[in-house]
């Protein structure tokens, strides 16, 4: 990697915060720029110094981390927001991927998970944390759309691989088809659905019961 990763730490203890300091401060890929107690800190800082990622705190003063998440990705869309919590229960995670958020792990995430999801979501992709992907897949938890399926086999294929958090490399690789096709399929895929964002994309394939 030619440049570190420009991260982000937002948590209302400082004991969490040194942690997640000491951490990454372990890691050559990894730069810890700033960090913030609240979610208005968060806003402010990330709009000043515009990092790669954000570790974020759902449950904080002023603001919580959810909010935060809204507010930066309007005013920040290319930073990935990665949100950090004690909660695994599926409202705080639909919440969660509402918010734009690309990731959702529990705060007791090993470093070497951790490392893996700052960087799977810097490159663009979705990250969820085992026992999460539990709650939000397990049968019976996802409502099902009345909707029609307006998408192909194929592009089902796609939106299926994409939401598990497999990048435009990869699941042309397990699809066996050319990367310039996965993302033509995924820009078809966003205007057939009028979604945005890969954490969307996610959260229409599990509300369908895809995943």
């Amino acid at each position: 990697m030619d440049k570190p990763i420009r991260v982000v730490i937002v948590d209302d203890h400082q004991v969490v915060l040194d942690g997640f300091i000491a951490r990454l401060s372990l890691e050559k890929d990894f730069e810890v720029i700033g960090t913030a107690s609240n979610g208005v800190e968060a806003v402010e800082v990330v709009k000043s110094i515009q990092p790669d990622v954000v570790l974020m705190d759902v449950s904080m003063p002023l603001m919580n981390g959810i909010d935060a998440t809204r507010i930066i990705k309007e005013e920040c869309p290319q930073v990935k927001v990665l949100m950090l919590t004690m909660h695994d229960n599926r409202e705080y995670i639909m919440k969660v991927m509402q918010s734009g958020a690309v990731g959702y792990m529990l705060k007791e995430i090993s470093a070497e998970k951790m490392v893996q999801a700052i960087k799977t979501v810097e490159q663009g992709s979705t990250y969820f944390c085992e026992s999460v992907t539990q709650t939000l897949f397990s049968q019976g938890e996802i409502p099902v759309s009345d909707k029609p399926n307006p998408l192909s086999r194929r592009e089902e294929s796609v939106l299926k691989l994409v939401a598990q958090g497999y990048s435009s490399k990869k699941v042309a690789s397990m699809l066996e088809i050319s990367y310039r096709t996965v993302e033509t399929h995924r820009q078809n895929i966003k205007h057939k659905l009028e979604l945005s964002s890969t954490a969307e994309l996610a959260k229409y394939a599990v509300e369908r019961g895809m995943i």
